[in-house]
């Protein structure tokens, strides 16, 4: 929920910002009225939705196959598992079809309702190594082996935004 209210602060700061660069604009077309608060919401026009936890995959040349294979294997049976406990809602594939030099290949995504707490995600990480009979330790190194044919460039956490 303070996410929430950040990106309301952060909403009204940036309407704060543009009201000075629209007083040009006012002068030629009248404003449109703001929709009317209800006793429901304080009149902020979003409510946030689902987290999408996005990681954007490079693969090296020749890696593709290779990288193809773990996600059709392992990857989508710990994506499987992780929902089958509620942990996440979906999860999905995504090529990037005109990737350009330095764009990821692929994004790999899992959505999710909330953002774990400290012991929820604890407790799950706990329940995950106990499923796939692994420890942290075999779980990093089997990371690592994998970047012989990829790279990891980032992991990004969105939130949906949805009309009011």
């Amino acid at each position: 929920m303070r996410f929430v209210s950040s990106l309301k602060i952060a909403g009204l700061a940036t309407a704060i910002a543009l009201a000075g660069c629209a007083t040009t604009a006012i002068a030629q077309e009248p404003a449109a009225a703001a929709p009317a608060a209800t006793a429901a919401d304080d009149g902020y026009p979003l409510v946030g939705g689902d987290f999408w936890e996005i990681t954007a995959i490079d693969l090296k040349p020749g890696g593709g196959l290779a990288y193809a294979n773990h996600l059709a294997t392992q990857w989508r049976a710990g994506q499987e598992f992780a929902k089958s406990k509620g942990w996440i809602k979906d999860y999905m594939v995504m090529s990037n079809y005109y990737n350009r030099a330095g764009e990821p290949d692929l994004y790999l995504i899992s959505v999710i309702d909330h953002v774990p707490s400290g012991p929820e995600g604890e407790a799950q990480f706990v329940a995950y190594r106990a499923w796939a009979k692994s420890s942290a330790e075999k779980l990093q190194a089997e990371s690592a082996d994998r970047a012989e044919f990829r790279e990891i460039m980032s992991n990004s956490l969105l939130q949906e935004m949805t009309f009011r």
